[in-house]
């Protein structure tokens, strides 16, 4: 158990954001134990055939089978709310050279040949580093990014509503399995992490994540700001390409289309992310949400750029009792 001590400084700086870079470290520890992660094999019968022709051992190599400690350095705590991949890959190539070898020298076991060329190198290492995670992120994290940028946001939307009514303490208290505030002290139950630290008024960053698997993850020894990991949910539902409604007789009642609509909108989506998935123009599918909206079965909300629609309670009523 990991013992984190919070102040009103914390509390009041304690911020969202969602992190490429790591879901790309992340996701590299689920490929190469996916026998562990059965929610994510069918990304991982996906991905595996696409990265033969790319050398990504040099990532591979900074995330150990199994993986518990993660080099700090390769996941940077996010500046701002929504850096992309190139931002957070620069902050990773400015890395210090110390901060770099402080953390290699952290890691258990003896050190592989491409990570002792790092150690010894820093700065033309990250050089490297960073063309592999481009390349793999390319291949094994693209085709799924805004599908998957649209799950996380849905997160933080709900995380932020959650401090609204309930507080940080109920945002914190309903983060995850894994996680409780009482009193002035977040603890952590971590699988080998324990000990206790204080933040110092340095805040809390939570980042959710799509490939952290079914624990949290944290950072709170570093420079920057303390980030805690932690699962988001409905993450299976990223893989899934089959429009087919799950219940014949909701496809009866509502049509084929408009019950594919609600399947899919098991995670809050955009009009044109639906239209790819579903095989339909986006003209069409505003035209169904329309109307699925006027029936109380769908809502909608603004994030950023996009409108994002989900299920209501009702709707979720009604998928469940589906056949």
């Amino acid at each position: 158990m990991l013992l984190v001590g919070l102040d009103a400084r914390d509390l009041a700086t304690t911020r969202f954001a969602v992190s490429p870079l790591w879901e790309v470290v992340a996701s590299v520890r689920i490929l190469r134990g996916a026998r562990r992660f059965p929610e994510y094999l069918p990304w991982v019968e996906r991905v595996r055939p696409r990265l033969a022709g790319l050398d990504w051992r040099l990532l591979a190599d900074l995330v150990p089978e199994p993986a518990v400690v993660i080099p700090t350095f390769v996941c940077p705590p996010p500046a701002t709310s929504q850096p992309t991949l190139d931002v957070e890959l620069a902050t990773l190539v400015a890395t210090p050279a110390e901060a770099v070898r402080a953390s290699l020298d952290g890691q258990p076991g003896p050190r592989p040949p491409r990570l002792a060329e790092l150690y010894d190198d820093p700065p033309a290492g990250l050089a490297r580093l960073a063309t592999v995670v481009r390349a793999y992120a390319d291949v094994a994290i693209g085709p799924y990014w805004p599908r998957m940028r649209t799950l996380l946001e849905r997160e933080v939307l709900l995380g932020a509503a959650r401090m609204a009514t309930d507080g940080v303490q109920g945002l914190l208290n309903h983060l995850d399995p894994y996680v409780r505030l009482e009193g002035g002290t977040l603890h952590v139950d971590h699988i080998v992490v324990s000990g206790a630290v204080r933040l110092d008024g340095r805040g809390l960053l939570l980042v959710p994540s799509v490939f952290a698997g079914p624990r949290v993850w944290s950072n709170f020894g570093s420079p920057g700001q303390p980030v805690l990991r932690y699962p988001a949910r409905a993450v299976a539902t990223l893989w899934e390409r089959d429009p087919t409604p799950r219940g014949r007789g909701l496809a009866r009642v509502l049509g084929r289309t408009r019950a594919a609509l609600l399947h899919e909108l098991a995670v809050p989506t955009s009009t044109s992310e639906l239209a790819d998935r579903c095989g339909l123009s986006p003209a069409t599918v505003s035209a169904h949400l329309g109307a699925l909206r006027d029936a109380g079965l769908v809502g909608a909300h603004r994030a950023g750029r996009f409108v994002l629609y989900a299920r209501t309670t009702a709707a979720e009523a009604l998928v469940a009792a589906a056949p």
